[in-house]
């Protein structure tokens, strides 16, 4: 531990103040680890042509940070990430449950564990689906994503984020009004670059024609995409992100879960099957199950679980800047990050003649 003229104390990898010190050694707080960038199990690349790198994975807050959920499980899995270089995590206004939960519940986190640590995160948040009643609360419409914005940064404590989303296309708005909305945000220091979620191509072109006129930095686009969801693909989005210099952020990389062992041997009752109104038991098809057994082998061979070749596969293409996880635990966050994104061509070939299979 190192010391200076001011008696400040050097501990973590940052000089905090005594009254600090003090309070870290009373409570025996926990601190990140001084050696977090230094473990070169995490790799960062840029968002898009942007100056902005993410971590390969990202934490996302979707689930498991809300009103309902078990707090010291959250700080404990914010201090693992951000131990493991996982210095992106992403939240959205209506991530709960409650809605404005996770905001809160994260909020808190930093204030009272990562305040001196701000700088070395890159934290992210969206509007764009319901979150409160009325006219107001739900769309892309410049009252409401300003609004919205302005709850977000209350609840998160912080002055600025550096991605602000909107989180899905609102055709009942004209894209010049969402994107000049966005614009305007990052303007008044709001927000530091501008991603769209869940945008296709069409609508993702749209948009990057009225950025390009207003000089936003927009720089990525959030969307769905795994082994057994190729949208992104079909309808040339990622294509079109290469092409135009902006960046591919994941979500769903495991296909909720069921690119993971848990369905190995049924339906556990804990499952995400069993509890998401997005995710059906009738998915879990015969087919599918012999897809998912051919997969794990390729897997095997690669000296990985199925896990780590879904998400290794998704960061093969350079036009993906990060993908994001969910996690319900510590462990959960340790197991996703063995990613290994070299691929042979036979390997991507043997993969692409499985998810194809009927």
């Amino acid at each position: 531990m190192q010391e200076d003229h001011s008696g400040k104390k050097f501990v973590g990898g940052r000089w905090m103040d005594e009254q600090t010190f003090k309070r870290i050694l009373m409570n025996k707080e926990r601190i990140p680890d001084p050696m977090r960038y230094k473990k070169e199990a995490m790799h960062y690349r840029r968002a898009g042509k942007s100056g902005l790198k993410l971590p390969e994975v990202s934490l996302g807050l979707w689930h498991n940070f809300g009103s309902v959920d078990n707090f010291e499980v959250m700080r404990d899995m914010i201090f693992t990430a951000f131990d493991n270089g996982i210095c992106h995590f992403d939240l959205a206004n209506n991530y709960g449950p409650r809605g404005g939960s996770a905001e809160e519940n994260f909020g808190r986190i930093l204030r009272e564990s990562f305040s001196s640590y701000r700088d070395e995160m890159c934290i992210s948040t969206k509007a764009g689906f319901g979150m409160w009643k009325g006219p107001y609360g739900d769309g892309g419409s410049k009252k409401y994503l300003t609004a919205s914005l302005d709850q977000s940064l209350s609840r998160l404590g912080l002055d600025y984020v550096d991605i602000f989303y909107h989180h899905r296309p609102a055709p009942e708005t004209p894209i010049e009004e969402t994107c000049y909305t966005l614009h305007r945000l990052v303007e008044q220091g709001k927000a530091l670059y501008i991603g769209i979620s869940n945008y296709d191509r069409a609508q993702t072109e749209a948009a990057v024609e009225v950025f390009r006129e207003l000089k936003t930095p927009f720089i990525l686009n959030q969307s769905c995409y795994n082994l057994l969801d190729r949208r992104v693909e079909e309808d040339g989005l990622k294509r079109y992100a290469e092409e135009q210099g902006f960046g591919l952020i994941v979500y769903s990389p495991l296909a909720q879960g069921l690119l993971t062992d848990k369905y190995l041997h049924g339906i556990p009752e804990d499952s995400r099957i069993r509890k998401s109104f997005t995710l059906k038991e009738e998915k879990l098809t015969p087919s599918l199950q012999n897809k998912l057994e051919a997969l794990r082998a390729v897997a095997r061979e690669r000296g990985q679980t199925l896990p780590e070749l879904a998400l290794s596969w998704v960061l093969k293409d350079r036009a993906v800047a990060s993908v994001i996880i969910g996690a319900s635990s510590s462990e959960q966050i340790l197991e996703n990050i063995r990613v290994n994104p070299l691929f042979t061509e036979e390997e991507l070939a043997r993969i692409e003649e499985i998810c194809k299979a009927e």
